[in-house]
């Protein structure tokens, strides 16, 4: 017997909406428990001051900077690397077996769980180069977790811009270079951003890697070859240890809305420049 397409239309569209709204209530109730279990304990005084008795006391003003300092520099090394790359393999090569290696090597590097990178980056930087745990050292292994992201993220965006862009420039006695400066990269920088919060929210939220590169340390970073701890870390700590649980809820939340903050900006940031060049 045959099924009136209509009905079968109807259904399709009813299990799409149900998983949509499914995906969606899932990080409500996520973020719904984290504010009203930390939201009575999050205010200036546990934003601004230092954490006291393992972090059972006191706020977490020294893992804040810990998290804006890995993250930061960590964008910092990995965007111009991951961009470079995609434009490299986009705009200044044609497919072939090395790049081909080149893209192999990438996604392998997407696929390698954390800790991985933490064993590596312990191996490597901490001990080999003898940076010990250090900030430096976490955002070197950092930098590299983020690479893959950026790098696919990037070249996916540059080769959606249409080659006809790309024509009308040379048409202009444009060189490659400001073709790509000028023209290429304004109309995928919304694409390329997406991959730099994306990896953003991956730095953010690591902690298995930077335990053992960056360590975990309770105090104000003086210098990169400190070590420190990231909220991640500390919210991790609190709820693993059983120290507070009231300090780690709260711990989640600032977290929880500075990823929110970063990727509000984000998205204001990248609509004006979407403005600018349209």
């Amino acid at each position: 017997m045959r099924i009136n397409p209509r009905i079968i239309d109807k259904l399709v569209k009813i299990v799409l909406n149900s998983q949509a709204f499914f995906t969606v209530g899932i990080l409500v109730a996520i973020v719904a428990v984290i504010f009203f279990k930390g939201s009575p304990h999050v205010n200036l005084e546990f934003i601004f001051s230092s954490p006291e008795d393992m972090g059972r006391h006191g706020g977490i003003f020294f893992t804040i900077i810990g998290t804006l300092l890995l993250v930061l520099l960590s964008i910092l090394l990995a965007t111009p690397l991951g961009v470079g790359t995609a434009i490299f393999l986009t705009e200044y090569t044609r497919e072939s077996r090395f790049t081909k290696i080149i893209r192999f090597g990438v996604e392998s590097l997407a696929g390698i769980p954390s800790i991985l990178y933490g064993l590596f980056g312990f191996i490597f930087f901490v001990i080999k180069l003898k940076m010990g745990w250090s900030i430096l050292a976490g955002v070197f292994t950092i930098t590299i977790m983020i690479l893959p992201t950026i790098i696919r993220t990037s070249e996916e965006a540059i080769k959606a811009v249409p080659r006809n862009f790309r024509i009308v420039s040379y048409s202009l006695s444009a060189t490659k270079w400001e073709t790509v400066l000028k023209v290429v990269l304004p109309s995928a920088t919304p694409g390329i951003l997406t991959g730099i919060m994306l990896s953003v929210g991956r730095a953010v939220g690591e902690t298995a890697a930077i335990i053992f590169t960056m360590g975990s340390s309770l105090r104000l970073p003086t210098s990169l070859m400190d070590s420190g701890r990231t909220m991640a870390v500390h919210f991790y700590i609190l709820a693993r240890e059983g120290i507070s649980m009231e300090k780690a809820y709260a711990t989640a939340l600032v977290l929880v809305l500075s990823i929110l903050f970063i990727n509000i900006l984000a998205y204001y940031i990248m609509n004006r420049v979407i403005a600018r060049y349209s």
